[in-house]
């Protein structure tokens, strides 16, 4: 485990548990999946849509947005299904394609110029994907309201460092797979993470 990185299942900076990705395809279906076999690319398509919709969706902080960003990217992967190496995870794959599909939208006018504050719907959007465990009403209350607080100064973190937070606590990503993902480099990752986790520590502060 890299030095910072809260253990698999624990409560993390995106206020629940990692959401990892599915179990790779048998070899088999990769491979006819390369030569764009439609039974492997519907079933390709059903095994990752939920976890490539909810990366997306963490990452656009917009249903609306994610929902379009997840057609692009299912575009993206039709076309490029052929470079698939039969021997290995597409996860991270996919995980690249997501990351660069959403980093286009950030860099549009139209992402720039419609940017807005955190909305009553965002939130709810984060409640719906991420259960809370049940308990006393007193302990579920305080959970509930910390939880909410984590998820708005969540929301409100840069899109660059959002990014690190949702790739490593919400899709259980190390710095190793991250840095491969983003091509940049482990030390690049681990010094947003924790530039990541300080401006989310500030907010959580300046906010109690």
């Amino acid at each position: 485990m890299d030095e910072g990185e809260s253990a698999a299942g624990s409560e993390s900076a995106t206020g629940s548990a990692p959401r990892r990705s599915p179990d790779p395809p048998p070899r088999e279906e990769l491979l006819r999946l390369r030569s764009r076999d439609p039974t492997a690319l519907a079933s390709f398509f059903d095994r990752y849509f939920e976890w490539i919709f909810g990366l997306a969706h963490h990452l656009m902080r917009d249903r609306g947005q994610a929902e379009e960003v997840t057609q692009e990217i299912f575009l993206k992967v039709h076309r490029a299904v052929d470079r698939l190496y039969p021997d290995r995870d597409p996860a991270p794959w996919l995980t690249a394609i997501v990351c660069n599909a959403c980093r286009e939208v950030w860099r549009s006018a139209h992402y720039k110029a419609s940017r807005r504050s955190v909305s009553l719907e965002d939130i709810q959007d984060w409640e719906t994907s991420h259960p809370r465990a049940p308990g006393t009403p007193e302990s579920a209350a305080l959970r509930a309201e910390r939880h909410d607080v984590l998820r708005r100064a969540l929301l409100a973190l840069p899109d660059a460092l959002r990014e690190i937070v949702v790739l490593h606590d919400w899709a259980g990503l190390n710095h190793k797979e991250i840095a491969a993902a983003l091509e940049v480099s482990h030390d690049a990752v681990r010094k947003r993470y924790s530039r990541a986790l300080g401006a989310l520590a500030k907010m959580l502060k300046d906010w109690e």
